[in-house]
């Protein structure tokens, strides 16, 4: 008579496997997954408006956290169209030269990619592989990338346009503050005079 092994075998592994006093349970946990630092990236200071930076210059005695209506910076107030946002939110209130993420963290005004990727973490991830923004230099070399206010009001951050400026003897952009029209299309062969 044959007798069907395979539930025997199926106990005799189980008890191989877990020792007299071993449960499943208290298997040692795997060690946690390291995170990979940050990368940064290497941009050029943004195209500060004139006059207005270094901000500390007339904030550094302005301690004030409450939101509120600004007395001064009314061309910003009037602007700003960034969700329920105000500036104490982007602005570092003990250094106004650095900008804040939301842990706390201070970052400069040539890392503000990082304060725009906790909101805008889609456009950062496209802006990192080129696929958003624009970024110079050479495809298997060093680049330099353009950061989100060269294209981008940061009080207003709906894309109206861009110039071409010169900052610190360097060709850049910045935001146009008036939505530029569009060229027309150019025109089909069979529309064109002979």
């Amino acid at each position: 008579m044959r007798r069907n092994v395979a539930p025997a075998l199926a106990i005799a592994g189980v008890l191989l496997a877990f020792p007299a006093g071993a449960s499943p349970e208290k298997q040692p946990a795997a060690p946690p997954v390291a995170r990979k630092p940050e990368v940064l990236v290497q941009a050029e200071p943004p195209p500060f408006s004139e006059g207005i930076f270094p901000c500390s210059a007339c904030h550094a005695d302005q301690k004030n956290p409450e939101q509120r209506e600004l007395a001064f910076h009314d061309d910003q107030q009037g602007v700003l169209h960034h969700g329920d946002r105000w500036c104490l939110d982007c602005h570092d209130l003990d250094n106004r030269d650095v900008l804040r993420l939301a842990n706390g963290a201070k970052v400069k005004f040539t890392e503000s990619y990082r304060l725009c990727g906790q909101c805008h973490g889609d456009k950062l991830r496209d802006w990192r592989v080129g696929v958003h923004g624009k970024r110079t230099g050479h495809w298997d070399g060093e680049k330099v990338y353009f950061l989100c206010v060269n294209c981008h009001d940061p009080h207003a951050p709906r894309f109206k346009g861009v110039e071409a400026v010169e900052v610190g003897g360097k060709k850049t952009t910045r935001y146009t503050k008036e939505q530029i029209r569009p060229e027309p299309r150019p025109r089909r062969p069979e529309e064109m005079a002979r």
